[in-house]
């Protein structure tokens, strides 16, 4: 009887380790907007300091202001690439990121000839999504409306963080 009593309380133990605790998880999503930004010559490239740290599990996505749509602003995910006529790459935007920022860059083959339209004065949006929604969660993330409101992030909570 000890056997089977040490045999069941066994099986109960190895059974309760994989429930979980979804409950502490933190699942606030935030954006971080990054006004003036300058791809400068020699690394044409601009680190996005966050105003704090983030979770190893966070998912980190990168939008550029483009331009505007009758009244809407028009955000592009990055990366991003632009073409020339004749189809070789003229410009790309694109990032890597890490728990304290990210780091946007520009790649081209004459970054110095590209208009400073593209250059100069950008305004970029990083968008933090906890990693506890991406099992759950079916959102395009080239659409940045579909993004804000799949994790309920209001235009009013947009974190305006100064270069």
């Amino acid at each position: 009887m000890k056997r089977m009593t040490l045999i069941l309380a066994f099986i109960g133990m190895i059974s309760l380790q994989s429930c979980s605790n979804e409950e502490n998880t933190d699942t606030i999503s935030e954006v971080f907007e990054y006004t003036g930004v300058n791809f400068l010559p020699n690394d044409y490239s601009v680190v996005l300091t966050y105003p704090h740290s983030t979770f190893n599990s966070d998912m980190v996505l990168v939008y550029r202001l483009s331009g505007s749509f009758q009244g809407e602003d028009v955000w592009k995910l990055l990366p991003e690439t632009y073409y020339f006529d004749d189809g070789t790459l003229d410009l790309r935007y694109d990032f890597d990121f890490t728990r304290f920022d990210a780091e946007v860059h520009l790649e081209g083959f004459d970054l110095a000839g590209v208009s400073d339209a593209f250059k100069l004065n950008q305004v970029l949006r990083v968008v933090i999504v906890p990693g506890a929604f991406g099992k759950t969660a079916k959102v395009d993330y080239r659409d940045y409306k579909a993004v804000v409101k799949a994790y309920k992030i209001k235009e009013s909570n947009v974190v305006k963080v100064q270069q």
